[in-house]
């Protein structure tokens, strides 16, 4: 929702709005072992940078990535992404990751509460939720009081399922995860990356099923990426110009193009207009 949370004070759906330094839409991934690519990744248009300690990163080159962490390069937030609890590599990169001026640390394979609680006592945690487990324990962990925001790792996800990665298959995974960051009150999750690096339309369209859904970001892999999730994530003329119909038709219930229109229906216009005011 583009730096604003739907956040509630007692009553359910009121579309407060909150403003959160974790509230970016478009965070991208750089391996951290590939520090020439820092500068260009925090120059990217992206929102957040994810220096990137698991996935990216062979384990001959872990010990070089985490050498290599830095936040110089950028004004933006930045995020670690350190290897999963009970890896060989995970205390080091905690470890290193705790000296570094950063927004929050992500902790891949998030499935137990005690994993995300001890990293949350140094930093604000995005449990990346990649395992059936871990969508089994969705709500728990968001409303742990320990999770700062709830990420989709759909690419692990899909393997551990044994299902293939396409919308159909992880429709439910992602609907959980929406549900279980509302129930905790937490800022809309991240949607998982898309593959495709040069299909700019599978891009964008992964990205407006995500915001359709209620995700409130979705994680890139290159930088050709963010301008269009960046897109789709920014509501379109169409939405604005609806929602300040809704806003201007009075108060009570009342008709705006053939639909009725209360005080939720106005609650939503106005976080289209909040979002459609972001850069």
């Amino acid at each position: 929702m583009d730096r604003f949370d739907r956040r509630t004070s007692g009553n359910a759906g009121d579309g407060a709005l909150v403003m959160d330094p974790l509230s970016f839409r478009v965070p991208l991934f750089v391996p951290g072992d590939r520090p020439e690519r820092f500068a260009k990744a925090g120059a990217s248009g992206a929102d957040a940078v994810i220096l990137d300690l698991e996935d990216a990163v062979p384990a001959a080159a872990k010990d070089a990535a985490r050498a290599a962490l830095t936040a110089a390069f950028t004004e933006l937030p930045i995020v670690v992404r350190v290897n999963a609890s009970g890896t060989p590599w995970h205390e080091a990169d905690v470890a290193v990751a705790a000296d570094l001026n950063m927004a929050a640390i992500m902790l891949p394979k998030s499935e137990r509460i005690e994993d995300v609680a001890r990293l949350a006592a140094q930093r604000p945690v995005i449990a990346l939720i990649e395992t059936v487990a871990g969508v089994a324990g969705a709500r728990a962990l968001a409303t742990s009081g320990h999770v700062a925001r709830l990420a989709f790792g759909s690419v692990d996800y899909a393997a551990n399922l044994g299902c293939d990665h396409v919308p159909e298959a992880l429709a439910a995974a992602r609907a959980e995860i929406v549900f279980a960051s509302r129930l905790g009150g937490l800022l809309p999750p991240l949607d998982g990356v898309t593959t495709e690096l040069n299909d700019r339309a599978a891009v964008e369209n992964d990205a407006r099923r995500a915001a359709m859904l209620g995700f409130g970001g979705k994680l890139a892999i290159h930088p050709r990426q963010v301008e269009d999730i960046c897109a789709a994530f920014r509501p379109a003329p169409e939405q604005i110009e609806w929602a300040r119909r809704v806003l201007f038709s009075g108060e009570g219930a009342v008709r705006v193009d053939g639909a009725m229109v209360d005080e939720p229906v106005r609650s939503r216009a106005r976080i289209i207009l909040a979002r459609a005011s972001q850069p």
